[in-house]
């Protein structure tokens, strides 16, 4: 039954609304043959910020990630977000060309009657928060087989794990471009079309063959040239793999149609600082920083600053002692990312956990925010230091 203006407006009525406050137009709503059986959990409504909605009317497409034991996220080609259901007390109505109020102003209509059909009806809606990709699962797979060179055991072996551009994208919670951001920080390259991490010990091996190659010639680290680096290390390794390890190590520029490589000195010596620390539990700081600057190329100064987020100094202890901590084997969780660290240390400077926690930070959040909420702060010789809020078991 389609109802007529004279029952619209003794409606009014009874509500004791006036008409002449309202736009003349009135919608009746009404429940179509396929709406009156559908369920609430039939449709889903995402809510989008302007630019992904622009992102999605330009024909780009937004992809939802994760595993059945995972949150679902949502990705768009340079971002991701998580997924929340917030839940609303009015029910949400799905009516197909329903016109709002600022378009029935723009038309000229008298009192006319809008019969509608609802096509759906939600009580909740898909709600998008920014946060941080969740990357650490990345790591794990390529570490699961580590290209240890060409002439390795392994590589004969063809149900070794290797994975994709599209598996990675399948697996990993995090944008396109967030992913291959992360697979340049872990040094990975594509080798016969999979993506690979290099065996520390291998990629040690090649990046010693070009220290003492750049020694025996002595060039300059600031001037490597790489096709006289591919014609006297090719003989050793495959030229891509030395060409790999100069860009891991160096940045690649071009003088004269020639192109060279600028070693990056903090790099080499972080690398041999990780080498030297990977076999010992606890070493002698200054024994330590001895063995380590006589390890690096000669003209290199190395610096506990190169350690950032990879080796943690106890100065407390004597004598003063130095281990390998980095960063990317802590937990990616916030709290569980605290837990760990108090768990190794009671008290912390806020020098010593910043390269543990800054990665933790999101937009316009900063390393202060994050210790305010879960650590508690204190004063020890004069010196700020944060321990946990909770007790660690």
């Amino acid at each position: 039954m389609k109802r007529t203006r004279e029952e619209v407006d003794a409606t009014l009525q009874i509500a004791k609304l006036n008409a002449a406050e309202l736009l003349p137009a009135v919608h009746c709503l009404g429940f179509g043959p396929g709406a009156s059986g559908a369920a609430a959990g039939d449709f889903c409504l995402l809510e989008l910020e302007p630019t992904l909605c622009q992102q999605l009317e330009d024909g780009h497409s937004l992809v939802i990630r994760g595993d059945k034991d995972e949150q679902a996220v949502l990705c768009s080609k340079d971002k991701t977000y998580d997924l929340k259901i917030a839940d609303t007390s009015n029910m949400l109505l799905f009516i197909p060309g329903c016109k709002t109020p600022d378009q029935l102003k723009k038309e000229d209509s008298h009192c006319n009657i809008i019969h509608t059909e609802i096509f759906g009806f939600s009580n909740n809606y898909w709600e998008l928060r920014r946060c941080r990709p969740k990357l650490k699962k990345l790591k794990k797979l390529l570490m699961e087989n580590p290209y240890e060179g060409p002439d390795s055991q392994k590589e004969k072996d063809s149900n070794s794990s290797k994975y994709t551009t599209e598996d990675l994208l399948d697996q990993i919670q995090a944008s396109e471009e967030e992913i291959m951001t992360q697979l340049q920080v872990l040094n990975a390259c594509e080798i016969g079309g999979y993506w690979r991490i290099l065996e520390f010990d291998y990629e040690m091996k090649l990046l010693n063959h070009v220290t003492q190659l750049v020694d025996s010639e002595s060039w300059s680290f600031s001037k490597v040239p790489l096709n006289t680096c591919l014609q006297e290390l090719g003989p050793l390794e495959p030229e891509e793999m030395i060409e790999h390890c100069l860009k891991c190590y160096g940045k690649k520029y071009v003088d004269e149609g020639e192109v060279y490589f600028e070693l990056d000195a903090d790099k080499i010596c972080r690398a041999t600082a990780q080498m030297l620390l990977q076999n010992a539990v606890k070493f002698n700081l200054a024994e330590f920083q001895e063995v380590w600057q006589q390890s690096v190329p000669e003209g290199m100064i190395t610096s506990l600053d190169q350690l950032k987020g990879l080796a943690l100094v106890d100065r407390h202890s004597r004598p003063e002692i130095i281990s390998l901590l980095k960063v990317d084997d802590l937990p990616e969780d916030n709290q569980e990312r605290f837990n760990s660290l108090f768990s190794l240390r009671e008290k912390w400077t806020e020098e010593d956990i910043a390269p543990y926690i800054q990665d933790l930070c999101g937009e316009k959040q900063t390393i202060g925010a994050l210790l305010t909420k879960y650590s508690r702060s204190s004063m020890q010789n004069g010196v700020k230091v944060y321990n946990s809020r909770r007790p660690i078991s």
